[in-house]
Parts: structure tokens; sequence; C-alpha cells
């Protein structure tokens, strides 16, 4: 069997986070998880504010957690069935496949997601997710979950940002900077203040 590759291996990651001013608890999580074939990374935004958020939130990312070698379109279906009666969520997923430099993404709602190359040499500069519309947990019946899978390289740093940063902050991704660095960065100049706000920036290293 195969063993499991740990996240240092695979990824480098950053995250900085904000609570919206008066709240004790934010609605805004993430996860950065190893599973058998790469790791798992998620952004999750409960829908709103406060304790309701949050509760929504920490059950989609229980949810992701116990299920995280499942496959995206189910890791979502399962979170969909886990979060009704709740507020729902808006969610963005990336599994990265290090044997075969791949990432599989996929976006429910308004969690930007935005992949940067390291290399630009033939590259497209950035790519954007294309998220689909809709809230995890609601009523009716989630859209079709189709994941977009695409070629990596190490040194490609992805970043997913809730809508509690303003758009245009992937002007500001510089692969050569440490994620953490860029985590703050972004944090500090793109957030709104008016709202929780999570930010995680992963740079991809590539097999070993």
């Amino acid at each position: 069997m195969e063993r499991t590759p740990a996240t240092a291996e695979v990824l480098q990651c950053g995250v900085a986070s904000a609570v919206l001013a008066g709240q004790v608890e934010s609605g805004d999580l993430h996860l950065v998880r190893p599973v058998e074939d790469g790791v798992l990374v998620a952004v999750v935004d409960g829908l709103g504010h406060g304790h309701a958020a949050a509760a929504a939130a920490r059950i989609a990312v229980e949810t992701l957690d116990r299920h995280a070698d499942d496959s995206i379109p189910a890791l979502v279906r399962r979170c969909h069935e886990a979060l009704h009666g709740t507020r729902g969520v808006v969610m963005s997923v990336a599994h990265f496949d290090p044997a075969r430099d791949t990432m599989t993404w996929v976006g429910l709602g308004n969690v930007e997601g935005v992949l940067v190359a390291g290399d630009r040499t033939g590259r497209s500069a950035r790519t954007s997710l294309v998220t689909r519309g809709g809230i995890v947990g609601s009523n009716p019946a989630l859209p079709p979950v189709r994941p977009w899978v695409i070629p990596i390289q190490p040194k490609d740093v992805l970043v997913f940002a809730t809508d509690g940063l303003r758009i245009g902050f992937g002007d500001d991704i510089s692969p050569q900077d440490a994620p953490q660095l860029t985590a703050d960065l972004l944090l500090a100049r793109y957030g709104k203040g008016n709202d929780d706000a999570l930010v995680l920036v992963a740079r991809y290293l590539g097999r070993k």
C-alpha cells in the first residue's frame, strides 16, 4: 500500500483570517488535509456571520475531513446532505495529485479561486476558478458538480479567498513570496472589514 503523502511534502500553506467586529467566531473556515493520493484543500464560508454561520461552516469542514478520500463531487454531496437545516455554506475545494501533477478544483458560490503560475514560460500567468451558483445545504437540490482538472507545476500557487476580500487580489499574488506572507498581505490590502474574511495560499511543491 502506498504511503499517504504528508501535507508538507506536497504543499507549503499560509492562512490569514479576520472575524467581523462584534462577533466572537468566524463563519469562514478552511481545511488542509493529506489524503491517500495527495492533499485536499478547502475554504468554506457559512452564510451570513455569527454563531449560525460558524456552526454551518464547522459541519462542512468536519464532513470534508471525515470523508477526505472521497471524490470531490461525493464530498460536496456529503456536505449538502449534512448541512440540511442549517444556513448552508458556499465553498471551494481543490485536490492536489503529485503523482500526476494535476489539481482538481470546484467552487459552489463565491469563494474565489486563483492559480498563479510559478514558471510562466509558455503558460498563462493566472487561471481563475469558474464557480457555480448555489448554496451547499440549501434546497432545492444542488446543481451538478463537475470539477475542473488542470495540470500544475512546482511553484504554482493556489489562493482561495472568501467574499470578505475585495475583488482584484489576484493582481498582488507573487509566487516567489512565502505563502504566509502572501496571505497576510492579501488580507491587509483587500479585507473589506464588514464581514468575516479568510484567505488560504498553497504553493505546490511537486513530487519528491
